[in-house]
């Protein structure tokens, strides 16, 4: 059997056979609609997220703790209505301190204070203690400017007045200056409240009865400086 007669013998049996060949990519589409292919899914190592992020903001800072080395009283301010009544008026900012508020005149009437004024710390004291029931004393310094000792003294005594809830009457004269640099000048002499210190006592709180400003802070030296040839109430 020559080839022509095995061709058409092989073709007449295709066709009986109702099979069609044809190309083999029509036989991939005629068997149903193509799906694409997922592509693969990456698993990452356990972590890899977490080493990627920047690393937490550290916790804020806790706020510094409080001046142990100040304490302020609370206090009544008022001015004094005249040029005399400076004491009355310093004593009566000490006595509402511990929650006596009086009247400054009351104050001058048991102070003996004249239009001359108020004779000295004597008095203050003698009357502090009449209206609080004690724990005043008189402290003078005599010399015209204080001492190392008297310093460290009215330091301590103020610190010890302050933390009883006592304030300060002092009698000053001549001019000093505040941490601020605002110059105080009474050359006549002057009553003036102390209701405060920080620093340990180094710096002082001055309720001044008659200058505006109500209060200021001062160095303790300077404060004793001021205070010399007179004294303090504490």
């Amino acid at each position: 059997m020559n080839s022509i007669f095995r061709k058409s013998v092989l073709s007449v049996a295709l066709v009986a056979s109702g099979t069609v060949a044809g190309p083999a990519i029509a036989a991939q589409a005629s068997a149903g609609p193509v799906t694409a292919a997922r592509p693969a899914q990456v698993q990452s190592k356990p972590g890899f997220a977490e080493q990627a992020q920047p690393p937490p903001a550290p916790p804020p800072s806790p706020p510094p703790p409080a001046d142990e080395g100040k304490r302020v009283l609370h206090y009544d301010y008022q001015r004094q209505p005249n040029s005399y009544y400076c004491a009355p008026a310093a004593t009566r900012i000490a006595l509402s301190t511990q929650g006596k508020v009086v009247s400054q005149r009351e104050v001058a009437d048991k102070l003996g204070t004249t239009k001359a004024g108020t004779n000295s710390v004597d008095d203050t004291t003698r009357v502090l203690n009449e209206m609080t029931g004690g724990g005043y004393e008189t402290t003078e310094i005599k010399t015209a400017e204080a001492e190392p000792a008297q310093v460290d003294k009215l330091r301590t005594d103020v610190v010890e007045a302050v933390d009883a809830q006592r304030g300060v009457v002092a009698n000053i004269t001549g001019t000093a200056v505040d941490t601020q640099g605002n110059q105080y000048s009474y050359p006549g002499g002057h009553y003036l409240t102390i209701i405060g210190f920080r620093d340990g006592g180094d710096t002082m709180k001055i309720a001044d009865p008659y200058d505006p400003t109500k209060n200021y802070w001062m160095s303790d030296d300077k404060v004793a400086d001021w205070i010399a040839e007179r004294g303090y109430s504490s």
